[in-house]
C-alpha cells in the first residue's frame, strides 16, 4: 500500500533504447528478475553510485567499465533478488561473466556492458540460471517494454515506478523517461536506490556526468526512509542521440530545458520511493529555511527526517512537537540560537521564538497529523539558505517487512 496513488504513466517508446526482461528464478519462480537495456550505437552513459564502503561487486565493475569505455555503453543488465555484495573475488568474476555473456551474444566489448544487482546481501549470484536466461531477455528487447522493466527491478516495492517528460526543439521532440526501484534501505549518500533515466537527445559524456550529479543531489539525495545506505545503489543517465537534438554545451536554453526535464523525472521518482516506503502511511516533507548555509539546513532536515521518535509519532498521528525541536537542537548547527527558531506543521504555527506558540492548540496539531501528506516547516532565523528532505513515518509493517525479508 502506498501513501497516495502512484499511477504508472503512459510511456511512449524512446528511440534508441530497448528493454528486455526474463524470469530466472533468482529468488522465486514466476516473476521477471533480469532486465537488459540495449542502447543504440553512439549512446553515452554516466552515473552516480553508493558511497557505502561495502559496495557490491556490480558497483565496482560498473565504475570500471564506465571509465574504460569513456561512457560509450551499449548494454545494462540488472538483476533483482540477489545483491552480489560482500561476495569477494567470486562476486566480481560472476558479475563480469554476466557482462561477458551479453557481450558475446551482441558482439560488443565487455567494457560496454554495465551490471547492476539488488536483493539479499552476502549470497553468490546463481550464475548458471542467469546465463541460461540471458538469450531470452535479449530476444525480448523492445522500445515499449518500460512497464515490464519497472516491475522486473522491484524488490520490496509494492508498485512499479516510472516518470516521463517531453519538450520540443525546432520541431523535434526530446523525451526523458526513467524507472526506479526502492522502498527501504533508503538514505542519501548517492545513490539511494536503483534508477535508470534515458533520453533520446545526443549528450556528451561530460555533460551527462554533471547533469546526473546535479539531478541526483536535488532528488534521490533528498529522501530518507530508514537511514540506511545500500551497498548497491546507482542512478544512471543514458542518452541514445536518436532524436536529432544535440546538447553539447552547458550554456543556453536547450541545456536548461534538458536539465529541468531530467530533474523533474528524478524528483518524481524520488518522491515515489517515499510514497512506497516500507510500511509507510505518511509522506512528510521537511522544509528547512533561514539557515546560514545549505549544509546546516540539510543537517537539520536529516536529523528530523531520520529520527525514529519523530517517525513513530507521525505513524501514531501524535503532534508531539517536542521531538521535532529536540532533533533540531542536536543536528549540529554551530551557534544555533533556539530563541529564533520557528516550526510549523503545514500552516499551523507550533513553535515561535523557541517556545510553544501562544496561538497553538492541540486540536490544530491533531488536524494536520491526521493527514497522509504533511509539511514540517522549520525556520532557523539566521540566514537565507534552505533545503528540503522527504521522509516517511515508521509503522508496524516496516518492522514486519524487514524482519521477514529473507523468509
Amino acid at each position: 500500500m502506498t501513501v497516495g496513488d502512484i499511477p504508472f504513466p503512459q510511456i511512449n517508446p524512446l528511440s534508441g533504447v530497448k528493454l528486455g526482461a526474463v524470469g530466472a528464478a533468482i529468488k522465486r519462480q514466476g516473476r521477471d528478475d533480469i532486465l537488459i537495456f540495449e542502447l543504440a550505437e553512439g549512446s553515452t552513459v554516466s552515473g552516480v553510485f553508493t558511497q557505502n564502503a561495502f559496495c557490491a561487486a556490480p558497483v565496482t565493475l560498473a565504475k570500471r567499465h564506465l571509465q574504460a569505455s569513456g561512457g560509450a555503453i551499449r548494454y545494462l543488465v540488472i538483476n533483482s533478488g540477489n545483491a552480489n555484495a560482500c561476495t569477494g573475488d567470486k562476486g566480481l568474476a560472476d558479475a563480469l561473466a554476466v557482462c561477458q555473456e551479453i557481450a558475446n551474444h551482441k558482439g560488443v566489448a565487455v567494457e560496454q556492458v554495465l551490471p547492476f544487482s539488488t536483493g539479499v546481501i552476502g549470497e553468490l549470484l546463481p550464475l548458471p540460471k542467469m546465463v541460461a536466461a540471458i538469450p531470452t531477455a535479449l530476444s525480448d528487447l523492445k522500445e515499449d517494454n518500460w512497464a515490464r522493466a519497472a516491475r522486473t527491478i522491484m524488490t520490496t516495492d509494492t508498485v512499479p515506478k516510472a516518470a516521463t517528460r517531453h519538450f520540443e526543439v525546432d520541431g523535434k521532440v526530446v523525451t526523458v523517461t526513467g524507472i526506479a526501484k526502492g522502498s527501504g534501505m533508503i538514505k542519501p549518500n548517492m545513490a539511494t536506490m536503483l534508477g535508470f533515466v534515458a533520453t533520446d537527445a545526443a549528450v556528451t559524456a561530460d555533460l551527462l556526468n554533471s547533469v546526473v550529479k546535479r539531478a541526483a543531489d536535488k532528488s534521490f539525495n533528498r529522501v530518507v526512509v530508514d537511514g540506511d545506505t545500500s551497498t548497491n545503489d546507482a542512478c544512471m543517465l543514458m542518452a541514445s542521440g536518436q532524436s536529432g537534438v544535440r546538447i553539447s554545451s552547458s550554456e543556453g536554453e536547450l541545456y536548461q530545458r534538458f536539465v529541468q526535464a531530467v530533474e523533474e523525472v528524478c524528483t518524481e521518482l524520488a518522491q515515489m520511493l517515499i510514497r512506497d516506503g516500507e510500511g509507510a502511511t505518511k509522506f512528510i516533507a521537511v522544509n528547512v529555511k533561514g539557515g546560514k548555509t545549505e549544509d546546516e539546513c540539510r543537517k537539520v532536515a536529516y536529523a528530523v527526517a531520520q529520527s525514529p521518535l519523530i517517525k513513530t509519532a507521525f505513524f501514531a498521528s501524535d503532534p508531539n512537537w517536542g521531538r521535532i525541536v529536540a532533533a533540531i537542537g542536536y543536528a549540529g548547527v554551530e551557534g544555533l540560537d533556539a530563541s529564533r527558531v520557528s516550526v510549523h506543521l503545514d500552516d499551523v504555527l507550533i513553535v515561535d521564538n523557541g517556545m510553544r506558540a501562544s496561538s497553538y492548540t492541540e486540536e490544530q496539531g491533531q488536524q494536520v497529523m491526521n493527514q497522509s501528506d504533511i509539511n514540517i516547516n522549520i525556520h532557523l532565523g539566521r540566514g537565507e539558505a534552505e533545503q528540503t528532505v522527504w521522509t516517511t513515518d515508521f509503522s508496524h509493517d516496516y518492522i514486519k517487512i524487514n524482519a521477514e525479508y529473507r523468509t
